[in-house]
């Protein structure tokens, strides 16, 4: 289980490794173009129901904690999904990982 770090307060936010590291590089990507959008997601189920949204902003520091040393293989078209997501009115919204057929 990895962990969002945002701004230098308030509480972490606990995403799976895998998708913190898809979401790392649709953030970086967007960061590095200095946009601000929203992220928003479910809560976990160990948590009381529910979800959140954050305002991600450039100037507001931001830190990234994966628990395994290694990065997962990236998917291409998570990434694409997600990216598509964050250009959207309700910015990115953590998506399940689409899975590509086998051919």
């Amino acid at each position: 289980m990895g962990t969002l770090f945002y701004d230098s307060c308030g509480d972490p936010i606990h995403i799976d490794d895998r998708t913190l590291a898809h979401l790392k590089v649709v953030i970086a990507t967007r960061m590095r173009r200095h946009e601000s959008f929203t992220l928003s997601w479910r809560h976990p189920e160990e948590e009381p129901g529910g979800r959140a949204t954050i305002w991600l902003h450039p100037s507001i520091p931001l830190r990234f904690v994966f628990d395994q040393p290694d990065p997962p293989a990236l998917n291409a078209r998570w990434i694409e999904d997600l990216m598509n997501s964050v250009s959207s009115t309700g910015g990115i919204s953590l998506v399940d990982e689409a899975v590509e057929p086998p051919v």
